[in-house]
């Protein structure tokens, strides 16, 4: 690689030298040499400054609309949407039309796309398929096309124009592509039946495509949407082991674990649960996984330890924050309220809604069994500014708010917040005891 780039700079000074008179080769011929040399061998910035400086020269020689066509391309192999969409628009203008019929227009149509003005992208790919479905371009267009229904959240028809080019070309260089990401869709739109089969033929018509991981993964994850569990955790595990750093992986290992906490038998889970266990090296998602199977098989200690293993090797995980949630509610069952307070506040610093909620009230609540009030206080006020909060957990907060506000003798806001839990908490039993509550202090708060 670093020979021919060697070589092709040496062509390109040699070339964009003044011109002696032995060489006979005129400026406009060399730098139009240059250019397509560079492009060729992928020396796309090259070819860009060359091109550039040769349009803008030499306006009226008859490679200019081929070479702002050029120019488009390197353009937007550099990544440069923007002026690669001015070129080919410009190529559109100019005679004789540059490249293949519609060449410029699909050019544009991916200048488009790569700049997420995927409405006006779609209409370019729809207007070159309609134009000439037999076109060399018609398979790539149709192949956008598609794509821009997906980024345009409309999944049926991408489907349909996956399925379509599939069937119109099946043997093109994207029919891997346009297999697996159709088969994703129908997995979406919970068509798991219409998707096994295409993932089930991938391994063997595509053993090398780079989607074939992606693939596997699939096909296990829609086996036991079929109805075949055992063949869909033969499929996870085959893709784990064949696998293991795949960014998917993770979340093979969890599919694995959650469809044998649903189907398997007693053995397996006890199997799988000391494999998390001894799992080396240790992941978040493998320690969660741990904790929720020994939770169900009723053993605490393994998944206290599952958990506590989480927090210790994985701080900063948010699966470490719902970790912190789950210990601290055993801690608080156990009555240590120190270390229920000390993990509720670990777990407040959870980005979902449910579990800071939830942490919160639980900090507070472990406050109010310590005394102290003030914390008490800001604990279960945070509840009230969170956005998504179960109305259990919000009511729960607002009793917590007039017990702290009550042994603070701050009888008005201990009452104003007990009327509001006995007028709407969902809870029976709290609305009860809280009318209790609200008579207790009404007489001190009217004072």
């Amino acid at each position: 690689m670093k020979c021919r780039l060697l070589r092709v700079s040496a062509l390109a000074l040699t070339l964009l030298l003044p011109a002696r008179p032995a060489l006979a080769i005129s400026e406009p011929d060399r730098l139009w040499l240059v250019a397509e040399r560079a492009f060729a061998d992928g020396l796309h910035p090259l070819a860009r400054h060359v091109l550039e400086r040769f349009v803008a020269q030499y306006p009226d020689d008859s490679r200019v609309p081929a070479g702002v066509l050029l120019l488009g391309r390197s353009r937007l192999l550099l990544g440069d949407a923007a002026a690669a969409l001015e070129a080919f628009r410009r190529a559109q203008t100019l005679q004789p039309p540059p490249g293949r019929p519609l060449e410029a227009r699909f050019w544009e149509a991916e200048a488009l796309f790569r700049l997420k003005r995927f409405s006006e992208a779609r209409a370019r790919y729809d207007e070159i398929v309609r134009t000439d479905a037999s076109s060399p371009l018609a398979p790539d267009a149709l192949y956008g096309f598609a794509w821009t229904e997906l980024e345009t959240r409309r999944p049926e028809p991408a489907a349909t124009a996956f399925r379509d080019f599939l069937v119109t070309w099946p043997e093109h260089p994207l029919a891997p592509s346009a297999t697996f990401y159709l088969a994703r869709l129908l997995a979406e739109l919970k068509q798991f039946k219409d998707a096994l089969p295409l993932l089930e033929g991938f391994p063997a018509k595509y053993p090398n495509d780079r989607l074939l991981p992606d693939a596997r993964y699939l096909l296990g994850l829609t086996r036991v949407r079929t109805g075949d569990p055992r063949g869909g955790l033969r499929d996870l595990r085959e893709f784990v082991a064949a696998y293991p750093t795949h960014p998917s992986a993770p979340a093979a290992r969890q599919a694995i674990t959650q469809t044998l906490a649903k189907y398997g038998e007693r053995d397996e889970l006890q199997e799988r649960l000391q494999a998390l266990l001894g799992e080396t090296p240790a992941t978040p998602e493998g320690l969660a996984d741990a904790a929720s199977l020994a939770g169900r098989l009723g053993r605490t200690r393994d998944q206290e330890g599952a958990w506590r293993r989480l927090l210790k090797e994985f701080p900063d995980h948010s699966l470490a924050q719902r970790a912190a949630l789950d210990v601290a509610l055993l801690a608080f069952k156990r009555k240590d309220w120190k270390e229920a307070s000390t993990l509720a506040q670990a777990a407040t610093r959870s980005d979902e809604d449910p579990v800071k909620a939830e942490a919160w009230l639980l900090a507070g609540e472990s406050d109010l069994k310590l005394k102290r009030l003030a914390a008490a206080v800001k604990a279960v006020e945070a509840v009230g500014a969170i956005k998504e909060v179960e109305t259990g957990v919000r009511y729960r907060a607002l009793a917590g708010l007039g017990l702290a506000r009550e042994q603070q003798q701050q009888w008005r806001a201990a009452l104003a917040a007990y009327e509001a839990v006995a007028a709407r908490s969902p809870d029976a039993t709290l609305r009860e005891w809280a009318r209790e509550r609200a008579a207790a202090v009404k007489g001190r708060a009217e004072r």
